[in-house]
């Protein structure tokens, strides 16, 4: 399927392709069982017309047990074929909708980090959770309508047929004129079926901006406030949900007015007929029971149209997601990571976001196995020079090189693999500590975790905890204090041991105890390999090997702390700013 082509065909055939398929025989066997179900209705309806004129009419008896048995068949067999088609279809939707889940979650993943600035997490969940969950509706309603109602339609309208097929035209005359009215509302379903969906992921990405931002809502007594933007957006997403609903509706409530007239229309027609003998009461029974029963599934089948085009609303939206493709991949042919411990080039680099320059000519060089330092004020670049090198993005000039080889030459798991992050903010998530500083590493020992524990501290604060290292360390690791979540981070850093470190501004949010542990840490994490520090207290890199100094996006001086105070330049301004401050 094309980027864009988001028909109706399109998304079956997309369902069909890459979900269904795999599971062709439990689909197939499912629409069996739905087959036998809604057939039943249809031998039902026929057993009438005995009942009625032999039994009922004609007086005979022996036929009352036969019939009986007959009745109890088709509703026993009825009940087994619902129970089987209701597991089997059970099972396939909850397989797809896990396989939809997983491919869209992978894929989401590996987009760049432009597409995540621009689009919010509570936006992607509701993606990922809400719409691939409206896609679920589709196993229940249009498979089982094709398996199951269509099935039972089409067999009530041939006993209805067989009994007198002018009955069966009187009683569907009204039928051709739901097709405009049903065209007209598909369109209004899908359209407000949409704006639900979009109003929904604005209302999952505030509760994601409140729930993680509690503290600051409660320190600035947003208490009030914040539920009032939040009302907001549910009064759009109640209006959008009821004019779905109605939409969606409307065609079962069309149905039935058309309902309505066929059955009076046959009454007036084919009562005559009775009165006068040209039919019998059991051939009216049969006929009556056969479109009586028709109309429940035909008002189902007629849902479905309005549940097909919110779903394809839901699709639409996934695929757009899955149609977005990443910019930043691996080269074809990717270059060998550099051996050993590679320094860090940056030559006349330039960057710029919608239009607004980032970063302007910047060139400096981190030499192997040296610790070199980037300061400046906020807005620099400093951050940015990491997201390059990590190639989160690519500049739109120059070089980044590790070693003599360009990051955008290597396998992005190779360049990655080559690089430790320990950032301002570090990330824990809700599990052990042990899972928190192993993170998907295989093959771990316990004398490398030791290692790794040790060297950044971490085992100093171990036997405090519950559990260990096996203690849960709560959302975002709640239950530790910031510099306990820092070392855990550096103990991260220490267990991949890469030849190269980056360190974002790691102790600018601990108190000078914590500060001391942490940068005792850091100080021996850094040994031996190339390492870049982005420092907001000047203090902590005075022995750093070089501190480039960044303002607006260039590079302004380069050089020891000794040289840059004797230039009496920007780093000794900053250093007289922080003095003052302090």
């Amino acid at each position: 399927m094309s980027g864009r082509d988001y028909t109706s065909r399109a998304l079956l055939g997309w369902l069909w392709r890459d979900y269904l398929s795999d599971h062709k025989w439990l689909l197939m066997i499912a629409i069996f069982f739905m087959a036998v179900e809604g057939s039943m209705l249809g031998l039902l309806s026929w057993l009438m017309k005995p009942m009625f004129d032999r039994v009922f009419v004609g007086g005979e008896r022996d036929l009352v047990f036969w019939l009986g048995l007959a009745f109890f068949g088709i509703f026993a067999l009825r009940g087994i074929a619902s129970l089987m088609q209701k597991y089997l279809l059970a099972r396939l939707s909850q397989r797809t909708l896990a396989d939809l889940r997983l491919t869209l979650i992978r894929h989401l993943m590996r987009l760049d980090g432009v597409f995540h600035q621009k689009n919010a997490p509570g936006f992607l969940m509701q993606r990922v959770e809400g719409d691939v969950g409206q896609i679920n509706m589709v196993w229940n309603a249009v498979i089982t309508g094709a398996g199951r109602d269509l099935v039972a339609v089409v067999v009530l309208l041939g006993v209805a047929t067989a009994v007198d097929w002018k009955w069966t035209l009187v009683a569907c005359f009204g039928a051709p004129l739901l097709v405009v009215p049903s065209m007209i509302l598909q369109q209004f379903v899908r359209r407000n079926a949409r704006a639900a969906r979009d109003t929904s992921a604005s209302l999952g990405t505030r509760l994601n901006e409140i729930f993680h931002g509690i503290v600051p809502v409660k320190l600035n007594g947003l208490e009030d406030y914040q539920p009032k933007r939040y009302a907001r957006l549910t009064g759009d997403s109640v209006l959008t949900e009821v004019r779905s609903a109605v939409g969606q509706a409307s065609i079962p409530g069309l149905i039935d007015v058309m309902s309505g007239f066929g059955f009076m229309a046959v009454l007036f027609f084919g009562g005559a007929e009775i009165i006068e003998g040209e039919k019998t009461v059991g051939d009216f029974m049969a006929f009556f029971t056969a479109i009586g029963l028709a109309f429940e599934p035909l008002r189902r089948l007629g849902a479905i149209s309005g549940v097909w085009q919110a779903s394809a609303a839901s699709m639409e939206r996934v695929r757009e997601l899955l149609d977005e493709v990443p910019r930043l991949v691996s080269p074809a042919k990717p270059a060998p990571p550099p051996a050993g411990v590679p320094g860090v080039t940056f030559d006349n680099v330039t960057l710029s976001f919608d239009g607004t320059e980032v970063l302007r000519g910047v060139s400096f060089t981190a030499k192997a196995g040296e610790t070199t330092a980037l300061v400046g004020a906020s807005g620099a670049g400093k951050s940015t020079v990491f997201n390059l090198l990590t190639r989160l993005f690519d500049p739109d000039t120059g070089a980044v090189l590790l070693g003599d080889v360009p990051v955008n030459a290597l396998a992005l798991t190779d360049l990655r693999g080559l690089i430790s992050v320990v950032s301002q903010e570090a990330l824990l998530f809700d599990d052990s500590l042990r899972e928190n500083v192993i993170l998907g590493l295989p093959d771990v020992s316990d004398a490398d975790l030791k290692h790794a524990l040790d060297a950044a501290n971490v085992s100093n604060f171990l036997d405090r905890l519950p559990e260990g290292i096996d203690s849960a360390v709560g959302t975002r690791g709640s239950t530790l204090s910031g510099g306990q979540r820092q070392r855990v981070a550096i103990a991260r850093a220490v267990l991949r041991d890469t030849p190269v470190l980056l360190l974002d501004e790691a102790t600018s949010a601990l108190d000078a105890q914590s500060e001391a542990v942490v940068q005792e840490a850091l100080d021996a994490v850094s040994a031996g390999r190339t390492t870049l520090v982005i420092a907001h207290r000047l203090s902590t890199i005075r022995n750093a090997d070089k501190i480039v100094v960044m303002d607006h996006g260039r590079v302004v001086e380069q050089g020891t702390h000794a040289e840059l105070m004797a230039k009496s330049g920007a780093y000794a301004a900053l250093q007289q700013l922080q003095s003052a401050q302090t």
